[in-house]
C-alpha cells in the first residue's frame, strides 16, 4: 500500500504535533519530577551528614557532661551548707577549730564570724586566736586548712613568738549558697 503524498504530510503534521505536546507538555514534568527527585536525594544526604555529626559529638557531649558533672561534684564539695547562715557560720567556726585542735593548736578565742552576701553567694570570715608551744603545730595546721572539705581559704595569718610559745592569729573564709539562707536570717533578727 502506498501513502500519498497528502497522507505523508497529514502524518509529518501529526508527527510534529506530538513532538511539540512532548516537549511542552511531557519533558517539563519529566524534568519536574526529577529535579524533584535530586532535592529529595540532597535532603536525605544532608539528613545522613547531620545524624552521622550528631553520632560522633555524642560522645564529645557524653565526655563533657561527665567532666562538667565532676567540676559540680568537686565544687559542692568546697561549699558550706546548712538550713540557716548562723548554722553554717557555727559549721565554719567548729571545723576550723577542730583542726587547730587535730594539729596541737590551743584556741585562744574566736570573733564573730563576719557575711558578705552577693550574688546568690555568703562569704563568711571567721578570725581566732591561737597559741601552740611548737611552730610545726602552725604548719600542721594549715596543711590541714589548705586540704579542708568544705574548704576554708586563709585570707589573713600572723605568728609571734614570746619565750617558749607561739601566738598567732588566723582568717579564713569559707562560702554557702544564699538561696534559702537569707529568710532564715531575717526570722531570726
Amino acid at each position: 500500500m502506498q501513502v500519498s503524498s497528502r497522507e505523508k504530510n497529514i502524518l509529518l503534521l501529526a508527527v510534529l504535533v506530538a513532538l511539540a505536546f512532548v516537549f511542552f507538555n511531557v519533558l517539563p514534568r519529566v524534568q519536574a519530577v526529577y529535579q524533584s527527585r535530586q532535592e529529595n536525594i540532597e535532603g536525605v544526604e544532608l539528613n545522613i551528614d547531620r545524624e552521622q555529626r550528631l553520632v560522633e559529638n555524642t560522645v564529645l557531649w557524653q565526655d563533657r557532661r561527665v567532666e562538667v558533672e565532676a567540676m559540680l561534684a568537686e565544687f559542692e564539695a568546697q561549699v558550706f551548707s546548712g538550713a540557716t547562715i548562723p548554722i553554717v557560720e557555727a559549721n565554719i567556726q567548729r571545723a576550723l577549730s577542730q583542726y587547730a585542735r587535730d594539729s596541737g593548736i590551743t584556741v585562744s578565742s574566736t570573733r564573730l564570724a563576719e557575711r558578705i552576701e552577693t550574688e546568690g553567694w555568703l562569704l563568711i570570715s571567721q578570725e581566732m586566736s591561737f597559741r601552740t608551744t611548737n611552730a610545726g603545730n602552725t604548719v600542721t595546721f594549715l596543711g590541714r586548712l589548705e586540704k579542708s572539705a568544705p574548704r576554708l581559704r586563709v585570707t589573713d595569718f600572723s605568728v609571734s613568738r614570746s619565750r617558749n610559745q607561739y601566738s598567732g592569729s588566723i582568717t579564713v573564709v569559707g562560702f554557702a549558697r544564699s538561696e534559702g539562707l537569707s529568710m532564715a536570717t531575717a526570722a531570726t533578727r
